[in-house]
């Protein structure tokens, strides 16, 4: 592995110009509007038929081949307009299906930014191995100089240090042109993987290479600072930004440095460092003033957090939900359920689609705190305005029901609640495990016992104390237990003494 000190040595000295696939696709619109009505009439019908393909294992490849052979003409930027969609829409596989088709066409010639596109799809659908395999096999320094980026983000996703500043080192020495981008990829791996010390030696080659520092970059070297050697440290950094022309201080520094201070203990510098950056909050984007509501929930300030959620109404077009939740969880976390409940009617009366993932914070927070009829009276409503409950819903209506001794509907919540687990990670707590185990053991409920201990081991959740509270039921009941023994075979289970003696009982 290199040396972080001569990490980026090599780096030429040069103005930012990194091209990147970011770059080429917001220029694509201005492009694609040059088109003909009939031309983009044409598009429009080789677009729908290739979203039509909703299948993934079915190919866009040959959607678009049967259109050629049809006498249809497809050309590079129509063809990049519906990739960038589908990519959007998270339709990974057609994506890059259709870049590699053009790729292969002898009369297409793909920019450096198709390159980069093409190889941000590979990472996603094939891994980064294969994504190793095209950037080498890429023959222009400028296609190598566009996908790099991509390349480079993929190992700070997958955290690999010696692969990423090996890449690093490998466009030093083909002379790349290089901005500021990688570096900041190379500090948020460094944040990512606690080597926050390797982050100032970042800056200190940013800066003999004569890189220009983004706001990021100052945030990130905050961020390093805070962890290495505190407060005095981060102002310094902090002073230097201020001073700094080509950068100006916005919403996202000042909320990292009220966020160094929070840590510290200093409220007060944290409250100031938050008003300043209410100053630099966009009348356009929300995005910073739910940043800025998180932060002043964590100082306990709740005026403060009401004042900027009605600040935030300002900035034109309906509130997303996700706002709702936002707002929402912050309040419950403040313990103020009342103001919660006021903000989730304000947004009942105006929402077109019931989103039940607002309506499970109010639920979660009565079921916390032993609100048992009021959660199943919004959950009640919930079902008759339309909302769908999620696995999420019956977690929290199944630990709420198991908490308050209410069995049997817990369990029905388990059930429903398990039904959905194969779309998602969540999985259930030990103690949740063990309190229905617990129950179907002193009620002797065999059948519902057998049907639960297959679902946690098929949820890879089963331990040895919920093995042996099957066991000792079905010795209870004098039925075979051969079916949870090679359960706990496959699951490695060690065996206790207690476990060695009920299978011996079994045996005899």
């Amino acid at each position: 592995m290199a040396t972080s000190c001569g990490l980026f040595t090599g780096l030429r000295r040069c103005a930012p110009h990194f091209a990147n696939s970011v770059r080429w696709r917001r220029q694509l619109s201005s492009l694609c509007s040059s088109s003909s009505p009939v031309e983009r009439r044409k598009d429009d019908q080789l677009k729908s038929k290739i979203f039509g393909q909703k299948n993934p294992g079915r190919s866009a490849t040959t959607v678009i081949q049967k259109w050629v052979d049809r006498g249809n003409k497809v050309s590079v930027l129509e063809l990049r307009r519906i990739s960038i969609q589908l990519l959007k829409s998270k339709r990974f596989d057609h994506a890059l299906q259709i870049l590699a088709w053009m790729e292969a066409q002898s009369d297409f010639r793909l920019s450096p930014g198709d390159h980069a596109m093409r190889l941000e799809l590979i990472i996603k659908v094939k891994g980064m191995l294969k994504a190793e395999e095209y950037f080498e096999n890429l023959a222009a320094t400028a296609s190598k100089k566009a996908a790099c980026l991509p390349l480079l983000h993929g190992y700070v996703v997958e955290k690999d240090t010696e692969k990423a500043e090996a890449l690093m080192l490998k466009l030093g020495g083909l002379g790349l042109i290089v901005s500021p981008h990688p570096y900041n990829e190379m500090m948020k791996l460094y944040m990512g993987t606690c080597q926050f010390r390797k982050v100032p030696l970042v800056v200190v080659q940013m800066k003999k290479n004569k890189i220009p520092l983004t706001v990021l970059s100052y945030n990130l070297w905050m961020n390093a600072c805070a962890k290495l050697s505190g407060v005095a440290s981060v102002e310094m950094v902090y002073k230097e930004m201020v001073n700094d022309e080509n950068v100006q201080v916005g919403w996202s520094t000042l909320s990292t440095l009220a966020n160094v201070y929070m840590k510290a203990g200093l409220v007060d510098k944290a409250s100031l460092a938050l008003r300043r950056a209410e100053e630099k909050l966009s009348d356009c984007i929300r995005l910073g003033y739910f940043f800025l509501i998180t932060q002043y929930t964590s100082l306990k300030m709740k005026e403060d957090v009401l004042r900027l959620w009605e600040a935030s109404k300002a900035v034109p077009g309906r509130i997303p939900c996700t706002n709702y939740m936002h707002i929402l969880l912050c309040l419950v976390k403040l313990g103020d359920i009342v103001e919660a409940e006021r903000i989730f009617m304000e947004w009942e009366s105006t929402c077109f689609r019931y989103d039940v993932r607002i309506s499970n914070v109010l639920l979660g927070a009565y079921m916390r705190n032993g609100m048992v009829e009021k959660a199943e009276s919004l959950h009640l409503h919930t079902l008759q305005r339309g909302g769908h409950p999620n696995y999420k819903t019956w977690e929290i209506l199944m630990e709420g029901w198991l908490k308050s001794q209410y069995i049997d509907k817990a369990i029905e919540a388990m059930q429903r609640g398990f039904s959905m687990l194969q779309d998602c990670h969540w999985r259930p707590s030990d103690d949740t495990i063990m309190a229905f185990a617990g129950y179907f053991e002193r009620h002797g409920n065999i059948e519902d016992a057998n049907w639960y201990v297959r679902v946690i081991h098929d949820l890879g959740c089963a331990s040895l104390p919920l093995y042996k509270s099957v066991l000792r039921l079905h010795l209870s009941a004098q039925r075979s237990a051969s079916d949870i023994l090679k359960m706990m075979e496959k699951d490695m289970i060690e065996m206790d003494d207690e476990t060695s003696a009920l299978v011996q009982a079994f045996e005899v």
